[in-house]
């Protein structure tokens, strides 16, 4: 029996999902789609439908686990795409997320359950990127939460979808500029962006010179051979869980790069030396305010083992302690480290921090970057501060603490 291939399609942006998964569909004859709808979880279940490009196959509840709609999708999730694959016959399930699930969990879940997943892409509308990227409402205000628990928001769920997925599903939107789609370029300027309702490949998601290259051929649902779309090549192209999880880590992230154009700016802020706990915590709202995306990971004086994740969008940041920096740990421990982070590590190793270091990245359009580097310069230690030693930075007031609820 051919084995099943999952992909995961989300995105705050239903319009643009939606169009996705309806061309998938009718890009791979055979394939089915996977849709547990959230919305009905005040009920005190989660609706599980199944359909083709004809329509509906089957449709059940799931209950909710711990008052959970997101758990009760992983419960109900796998065992609905083994019971898919043992009855044969579908080259490709879509399983289409609801609005606020995120596709990283997903993906864990479903590669645990020994299925194949061959692609994450995120779909989104250009012309609603700035406008979600600085929404700091609570996805409960705006009846998207998937549990009673849930505090995230609206801007930083967008944040992990987009930032999540290799692939990105891009809508035709008459109301999107260049700086809209710039924008979406520099947040995630490694993904794979494929414009929907276009057959030809687009790597860079930018119009080429030349004439289309001719697709390959896949073999549709029953051996009947057919074109195969750049969204479908996409969808099957294959996926490692464990490396997409790698570049999300706060230790080995795959950040932006430095970039200005059309009238958006990303800026990459690396240094040495430690921060003044005081002078950092007073910056911070300035500091999340400058951009309408900021992430990356740093370190301050009073706590100079901690590796700190920085994770800011919609007005509200993030400050999470991520762990040890590998140069705190004991050398017998380093076996223990993934390999992917021990690479990350000595690629930009110091002989007397380690890998301790500042490297935030913020993109924005209208980025002030002479301003925002002033200011993250300011909060550093001083010549006097840093020549006073570690043993004296340790005494320094330790501002963040209740930020970090040590």
């Amino acid at each position: 029996m051919p084995e099943l291939s999952v992909v995961i399609v989300g995105g705050l942006h239903a319009d643009a999902r939606k169009a996705a998964v309806e061309q998938l569909l009718a890009d791979v004859p055979g394939s089915v789609v996977l849709h547990h709808d959230l919305a009905t979880a005040a009920a005190g279940t989660v609706v599980r439908t199944v359909r083709d490009a004809t329509g509906h196959i089957t449709a059940g509840e799931a209950p909710l686990v711990n008052d959970c709609a997101c758990c009760a999708l992983r419960e109900d999730l796998v065992p609905e795409l083994e019971r898919i694959e043992q009855a044969g016959g579908t080259p490709l399930a879509i399983v289409e997320l609801w609005d606020s699930v995120e596709p990283k969990a997903m993906a864990e879940v479903v590669t645990a359950g020994g299925l194949t997943v061959t692609g994450v892409i995120t779909a989104v509308d250009p012309a609603l990127v700035l406008p979600y990227l600085g929404n700091g409402d609570d996805l409960a205000e705006r009846g998207l939460a998937a549990a009673a628990s849930d505090q995230r928001t609206v801007a930083d769920t967008f944040a992990r979808q987009l930032e999540y997925a290799p692939v990105l599903a891009v809508a035709e939107s008459p109301e999107a500029d260049d700086e809209d789609r710039e924008l979406l370029a520099q947040l995630h300027p490694t993904a794979r962006r494929v414009p929907l309702g276009h057959g030809d490949p687009a790597g860079t998601g930018r119009a080429a010179g030349g004439a289309a290259p001719r697709e390959p051929e896949v073999s549709g649902g029953l051996g009947r051979p057919g074109p195969r779309s750049a969204l479908a090549q996409a969808a099957l192209a294959g996926f490692d869980v464990e490396a997409a999880a790698a570049a999300q880590h706060p230790a080995c992230a795959l950040l932006p790069a430095e970039a200005d154009a059309h009238g958006v700016s990303t800026l990459v802020w690396h240094r040495r030396r430690p921060f003044h706990p005081e002078r950092l915590y007073a910056a911070l709202e300035d500091l999340t305010c400058a951009a309408a995306r900021s992430r990356g990971r740093f370190w301050l004086a009073d706590k100079p083992d901690t590796l700190l994740h920085w994770d800011a969008a919609g007005g509200a940041l993030c400050v999470e302690s991520a762990g040890p920096w590998l140069a705190a740990l004991p050398d017998a421990a380093w076996d223990m480290v993934p390999p992917v982070r021990r690479a990350a590590a000595a690629l930009d190793w110091h002989p007397e921090h380690g890998d301790r270091s500042q490297h935030l990245v913020f993109t924005s359009p209208g980025l002030d970057r002479d301003g925002l580097a002033h200011l993250l310069e300011s909060c550093l230690l001083t010549d006097a501060e840093y020549a006073a030693g570690r043993e004296a930075w340790k005494r320094l007031p330790p501002a963040f603490d209740t930020l970090l609820e040590v």
